[in-house]
């Protein structure tokens, strides 16, 4: 989260109050992450986020609002997006219904207010934890298996191929030899008929430990939270689990796997949906693309930034030393079969 436009206390408190959320009496900006001006929001009847988007546009933004609406409606826990009052207007034949939406204009950009989820994230995860991530995760790409709306996966292997040219004047040698050759390597692996029979539907795709709420310690850990879903996209499911792994089951000083947590996540995963022969396979390359997709993006970050009242970027080289991990040190077949 940033805050690249700002908005006063009146301007925020007009809006809840139009949305019929109360009286504001809290508001402050969210630092960390670097999309979207992000508020947290407190009125009388709830705690809110406030999010106004910079880069999606008003036709891109029905897909995620409604994808949370759907799996909240579900059973999963997400931020649910707030809707204005309906509205009834006009009299007899020309009486109609208006408002009930759920992406709005702020500032002269989209915006919407979710519900805040309860709890913290868990910055020092257990295998308990990565469990509870890769159960609940399973049960959110089953759950959105009716959505009927699609949207691509926008920072998916045709983005990837865009912005690769952009940053290789930043790097390197020896990174623009690693990036080149990974680059190939996701492009053949897309073009086969495995990758291409991968089960699909809509998947997080940037479920970090700071995306994820817990509340309890230890063993009594409870999930309460999924959130910040304006990366999701529709694509195979096997990536969404890879790019949780490359973040949950590993050493972040040098990007080394952890097996312990790795094995607690895929099998809890399989054990709400169980994964192919097929999938086991290519789970390693798809730790290959998950890293490869975060390193390009903190290396577009780093190099192109933004202004922003409250930003910083991330640190490429953490995901350079992660897909180097994948690609010397791959997770092993055997493990991945005991693990499911």
């Amino acid at each position: 989260m940033a805050v690249f436009t700002e908005v006063s206390f009146d301007e925020a408190a007009d809006f809840l109050l139009s949305l019929g959320l109360g009286e504001l009496q809290e508001f402050e900006g969210c630092a960390g992450g670097i999309e979207n001006t992000n508020y947290f929001a407190d009125t009388e009847q709830g705690r809110w986020v406030l999010t106004l988007f910079e880069r999606l546009s008003f036709e891109q933004l029905p897909f995620y609002l409604h994808l949370m609406k759907h799996l909240a409606g579900r059973g999963i826990p997400v931020p649910d997006p707030q809707a204005s009052p309906v509205l009834i207007e006009g009299k007899g034949k020309n009486e109609r219904l208006s408002g009930g939406d759920i992406l709005h204009r702020l500032k002269d950009k989209p915006a919407a207010v979710v519900n805040r989820l309860p709890g913290k994230s868990e910055l020092a995860p257990t295998s308990h934890h990565c469990a509870e991530v890769g159960a609940m995760l399973a049960r959110m790409h089953l759950a959105g298996r009716d959505f009927e709306m699609r949207q691509p996966n926008l920072r998916g292997l045709a983005w990837w191929n865009e912005t690769v040219p952009v940053v290789l004047p930043f790097l390197s040698d020896a990174r623009r030899a690693l990036i080149l050759s990974e680059l190939a390597f996701q492009n053949q692996l897309a073009a086969s008929s495995a990758f291409k029979s991968l089960p699909r539907g809509p998947i997080h795709a940037d479920l970090f430990r700071d995306n994820v709420m817990f509340e309890g310690q230890g063993q009594e850990a409870r999930l309460c939270g999924f959130f910040d879903f304006y990366f999701a996209g529709c694509d195979s499911w096997l990536f969404d689990l890879a790019v949780c792994m490359n973040d949950w089951c590993i050493h972040l000083n040098t990007g080394e796997r952890e097996s312990g947590r790795a094995d607690a996540m895929v099998a809890a995963y399989h054990a709400v949906r169980p994964l192919s022969a097929q999938e086991r396979r290519l789970l390693p390359a798809m730790q290959r693309a998950g890293a490869l997709r975060f390193w390009i993006s903190r290396l577009w970050d780093l190099h192109l930034p933004r202004q922003a009242a409250v930003l910083k970027a991330h640190d490429p080289e953490h995901f350079e030393r992660v897909l180097r991990q994948c690609v010397e040190r791959p997770l092993p077949l055997d493990l991945v079969a005991i693990a499911v």
